[in-house]
């Protein structure tokens, strides 16, 4: 059923608002153009009403999910590529038309460390995609090849690569036409730029040198699989860095002495005011980093897990101090963004909730999740690639033979609902991290996890307790029963 004069108006039906708040309001969307209207303002211009109206019941009409890390779906993984294009994007079509039962109707691919040689591509494959029935791919994620060895998690040892001519470096591996200008790339469908995100260690050789430019191409670059101390990961945050990938994992874990990249989600006040060279003079990893040279070569860097050994000979004061209660004082940076796998395996719920009361306004729900990733797949062992297989146990997916996690095989509706259990936030902030944050991390909340007029109506109906009740992508209903 389709709207004679193409405008719908969704009633009875609670909409979360960017603060996370939820809202008992009507809502309008223009079906034909696929977009979500003013409501006030389409009728003065218009004069008309909605020939539609679709009464949910009191169900919750949320943006569409935006899942920023998904490795693969039903069966097809975005990091095999056998020379065959007509077959990776069957795949990459595949997942988008069938994702949309979790609610998510935007992804963006990721592909684990590959060898060198595949990634230009690869990348080429994976630019903006969709159809009229599908979430969108909004473009790649490239988690490695320039990680830590002693955090590589499923990532192959002998494709990690070190960045000893810092952004040339990433141009060599990604592909230079890759890399090019957010404004020059490929646009998407809907003529959105292509959403590009850089999983690397910062501690890594040369990989310090590389963030700034890669961030001014519009790249969104992404601490992660590191073992980067404190100031290494402020560093990387002054040069551009705007995310952490999965959140205590792949990491070295909070020591109150070195919180090493977890502690940038309380970075200090006590630092304000300074440049990066004031706030740690000393450091001879962090100038290693942003000079090219190993870091292996200082015989003081910690074993993995180890607190590595302060080196910070002075930090900066305030010039004055708040008399103010609840006053915090301007940050020299703006913490980044950090992106959690919330399946109760791969981070305890008490850890996930210390992270959101550190800084709520960053938190990213993400799945990570395989190619197994199904909602109606039975537990027990599946293949992966090069020989290699999984264990899925419930939500828990690890490698054979082994007890490594090896990304999850959790849906984003399913995070939405644990991150509000774990944390005991509501319903609606939880939404927030699945949609706003996402969008507004990658710099497209203009027009995606949004319901401001004019954005795309991509959205998802949710009952009361969080489950996918039908999934909207540019007005148009591509999954579930009928509202």
């Amino acid at each position: 059923m389709s709207s004679s004069n193409g405008l719908v108006c969704f009633t009875n039906c609670l909409l979360p608002q960017e603060d996370g708040g939820l809202v008992k309001k009507d809502l309008w969307i223009d079906e034909r153009r696929g977009v979500i209207l003013d409501a006030q303002l389409t009728f003065f211009e218009r004069r008309e009403r909605p020939d539609r109206i679709i009464d949910l019941k009191g169900h919750i009409l949320s943006p569409g999910l935006i899942d920023i890390q998904i490795n693969g779906a039903y069966g097809f993984d975005f990091s095999v590529y056998d020379g065959d294009d007509a077959a990776y994007k069957e795949g990459m079509k595949l997942v988008a038309e069938k994702i949309v039962e979790t609610g998510v109707t935007s992804l963006v691919p990721t592909i684990i460390t590959q060898e060198k040689s595949l990634y230009p591509k690869i990348l080429n494959l994976l630019r903006p995609f969709s159809t009229p029935t599908s979430a969108s791919l909004l473009g790649w994620h490239a988690e490695g090849p320039f990680i830590d060895m002693a955090k590589r998690g499923a990532h192959a040892p002998p494709y990690l690569l070190s960045a000893p001519d810092g952004f040339f470096s990433f141009e060599s591996a990604y592909g230079a036409q890759n890399l090019v200008d957010s404004e020059d790339w490929l646009m998407s469908t809907d003529g959105q730029c292509g959403v590009r995100i850089v999983t690397a260690a910062p501690e890594i050789r040369g990989v310090m040198g590389a963030v700034n430019e890669l961030s001014k191409r519009g790249i969104v670059f992404s601490i992660g699989h590191s073992v980067a101390s404190s100031d290494i990961a402020t560093q990387a945050v002054m040069q551009g860095a705007r995310l952490i990938t999965h959140l205590f994992n792949a990491m070295p874990q909070l020591h109150h002495r070195d919180p090493s990249i977890i502690g940038l989600l309380g970075a200090s006040p006590h630092v304000s005011g300074l440049n990066s060279a004031d706030i740690f003079p000393t450091s001879p990893l962090a100038t290693a980093a942003m000079s090219g040279i190993s870091s292996e070569a200082f015989e003081y860097r910690s074993s993995p897990g180890t607190p590595t050994k302060p080196v910070m000979s002075r930090v900066g004061s305030r010039s004055e101090l708040h008399l103010d209660k609840g006053q915090v004082a301007d940050m020299p940076f703006d913490r980044p963004y950090y992106d959690m796998i919330v399946d109760g395996i791969h981070s305890h719920p008490n850890s996930v909730r210390l992270a959101y009361s550190a800084f709520p306004d960053g938190c990213i729900l993400i799945t990570d999740a395989m190619k197994i990733l199904d909602p109606n797949l039975r537990d027990g062992i599946h293949e992966w690639r090069d020989g290699k297989r999984f264990v899925k146990e419930g939500y828990k997916l690890y490698l054979e033979g082994t007890d490594t996690l090896a990304g999850s095989v959790v849906t984003l509706d399913s995070c939405v609902r644990n991150f509000s259990r774990f944390t005991g936030c509501s319903l609606g902030e939880a939404i927030k991290c699945a949609t706003f944050n996402p969008a507004k991390c990658l710099g497209i909340e203009n027009t995606k996890g949004t319901l401001r007029s004019g954005a795309d109506a991509d959205l998802v109906v949710l009952d009361r307790q969080g489950n996918v009740v039908s999934t909207w992508v540019k007005g148009r209903q591509v999954w579930g029963s009928t509202a």
